[in-house]
């Protein structure tokens, strides 16, 4: 549901940009001030509702969301639009945020890598499938219609929270201050590091992905789609490799995946030189970048629990909005790369970013090692 409320405006900006004869620079603004505001009001509102009862708040949030998605089904100006997405960027995080907290009450012990994992492959899902089918919808119908299934969705998705979640357990609260403690944790910080570095691994090669793909590599627009759902496939696979590595000490295992991913992003560079390794080399990178996600979440949370219960919140927030930092250094680095190279070097670039995972990680594993004996 909020995979595909929040990936489907890329693919029909163009749909939404002639519907309101507006430029597509212009409407291009709307994902940026989606994430800005997203990124900006996940802590700000999961702090400042910490003494809230979590399920209430949890379907309030819904109940937001249905109506901003709504009103963008059927924004009849561009303001009205912005107003509407704006909205439901205010929401969506907190949303994030309360579903693995929840995940994470319901979840025997022992299952919650895989649970957590699963719960973090809706977005890559939402990619994979519903993009492809919300921009089907709006060359079919409207741009208007795709939104309307979102809504659609959010009503099933509203019932089984009603039927499934559980009254709320009490949970210690603090004020903001005592919350923000957690951000003083070396366990968290260095989390925090190594989400941020990930991100820019990413970014530093996927934001020009599409060019890479039909500039670099060859391949024509309709074989694009195709790759382009592989690529998500084995971020899904990823994801289901990243709730296996969680299991059993994940911190002990993850300088193994960074330094597998400093290889991918160095070999990089020759693979781009044939279209058939360089699309192999993209493939090991999506899956490789996403599988660190799960253990660290379950560190937030476990450090929370432990040492920082009135902030269990908040940590469960951490990955969400540290991402954004690394997304943004890692889209800088490559537009960066290509005005004084070219794309055959973003992967050099990355791995500079993932010897910092690396290094971050070791320190980690080693500031854990006690926590699993």
């Amino acid at each position: 549901m909020l995979g595909c409320n929040e990936f489907m405006v890329v693919g029909i900006l163009s749909d939404i940009a002639k519907s309101y004869h507006a430029s597509l620079s212009s409407i291009g603004i709307l994902v940026t001030a989606f994430a800005l505001v997203y990124a900006i009001s996940m802590p700000i509102l999961t702090t400042l509702t910490s003494h809230w009862n979590r399920r209430t708040l949890l379907l309030l949030l819904m109940g937001i969301f249905f109506a901003s998605n709504t009103l963008t089904a059927l924004a009849p100006s561009l303001g009205w639009l912005f107003a509407a997405r704006i909205m439901t960027a205010l929401v969506a995080g907190t949303i994030i945020t309360m579903i693995n907290l929840f995940a994470s009450i319901v979840t025997p012990f022992d299952k919650r890598p895989m649970v957590m994992a699963w719960v973090g492959a809706g977005f890559s899902i939402a990619s994979v499938v519903g993009v492809p089918i919300g921009s089907a919808i709006a060359a079919w119908l409207s741009w208007h219609a795709s939104f309307w299934m979102v809504s659609g969705l959010t009503v099933i998705v509203f019932g089984l929270l009603v039927w499934l979640i559980p009254s709320e357990k009490p949970e210690a609260t603090g004020s903001v201050i005592e919350q923000l403690q957690l951000l003083k944790d070396h366990k968290v910080l260095m989390g925090i590091g190594i989400t941020i570095a990930v991100m820019g691994v990413q970014y530093t090669f996927y934001t020009y992905i599409r060019t890479i793909i039909t500039s670099v590599l060859g391949y024509n627009i309709s074989t694009l789609n195709w790759l382009l759902f592989m690529l998500g496939v084995m971020s899904i696979i990823g994801n289901q490799i990243a709730g296996m590595i969680a299991k059993n000490n994940g911190f002990k295992k993850l300088p193994i995946v960074f330094s597998l991913l400093i290889i991918a992003c160095l070999s990089l560079g020759v693979a781009l030189q044939n279209k058939y390794t360089g699309i192999l080399v993209l493939a090991i990178l999506c899956t490789l970048t996403i599988i660190y996600g799960t253990t660290i979440q379950l560190g937030f949370m476990d450090e929370a629990a432990k040492n920082y219960p009135q902030s269990l919140a908040l940590a469960t927030s951490l990955i969400s909005i540290f991402s954004n930092v690394g997304i943004s250094l890692g889209s800088f680095s490559a537009s960066t790369t290509v005005r004084f190279f070219n794309l055959n070097y973003v992967g050099y670039v990355s791995a500079i970013y993932a010897v910092i995972a690396l290094l971050i990680s070791l320190k980690l594993r080693k500031a854990t090692r006690n926590d699993f004996k």
